[in-house]
């Protein structure tokens, strides 16, 4: 099985937000057109340039990391599961957010994460692990060439697959790659000029959201959302 599956959060499909994106990155994951039009004064080109792997993934915050499923499972129990997991548990508030720069990344943030919030995605990442196959050798290799992982984001790796886990985690919505220093200044007021109040309103993570790789190095696609009960002790 070569396709891996991700659960994220994402915004509706009709949020303004999620266009905004969808046109900042010029790409929409749930298959919706999107033009290649210049976007705050940066030529489509330019931005495209600065965005490979933020436009394939699509725009979302990483919850359950991207992962192949084990031999014994199939999507359906996953989706299944996902639907059972939603009902019994409520929306928790993101709060404001603001536009911010992760290790030369620009992304959008919650002005503060809350404690609630790191709970529910440990609470997802736990819960769902039983679905992914093991961290493959190549894939340990290649998170652990850059030196970059500290002893317990090593240690989170080999325990789930992903080392920005638990309290390692940080909610974060990708605009851009890496960006050189002497451009995320031009990039984050490129951005902030976009997306205008939506870059500061607050949110809801009110949903997770099946995104599938249907093979290595395609472009993500959005499946189905799973809504988050109103509710927790439905």
């Amino acid at each position: 099985m070569s396709e891996r599956y991700a659960i994220y959060f994402a915004p509706d499909r009709q949020h303004p937000l999620w266009s905004a994106a969808a046109q900042w990155l010029g790409r929409d994951p749930s298959g919706a057109g999107v033009g290649a039009n210049d976007v705050a004064g940066l030529a489509r080109a330019e931005l495209d340039a600065r965005s490979l792997s933020a436009r394939r993934y699509g725009f979302h915050a990483t919850i359950k990391a991207p992962m192949r499923l084990g031999s014994d499972i199939a999507p359906g129990e996953l989706a299944s599961e996902l639907e059972r997991f939603v009902a019994a548990r409520a929306p928790v508030s993101l709060g404001r957010m603001e536009l911010a720069l992760l290790d030369g990344f620009l992304a959008l943030v919650p002005v503060e994460q809350s404690s609630a919030l790191t709970g529910f995605a440990a609470e997802v990442v736990e819960h769902f692990d039983r679905f992914r196959a093991p961290l493959e050798a190549d894939d340990r290799r290649r998170r652990l060439a850059g030196g970059a992982l500290t002893p317990r984001q090593t240690e989170l790796l080999d325990r789930y697959g992903y080392p920005y886990v638990l309290e390692q985690f940080q909610f974060h919505m990708t605009l851009t790659d890496r960006l050189p220093r002497d451009e995320q200044a031009f990039y984050r007021a490129a951005a902030a000029r976009h997306f205008g109040a939506l870059a500061e309103a607050e949110l809801r993570l009110d949903r997770l959201v099946l995104f599938e790789e249907p093979q290595a190095g395609q472009p993500f696609v959005r499946g189905a959302d799973y809504l988050l009960a109103e509710r927790s002790d439905r």
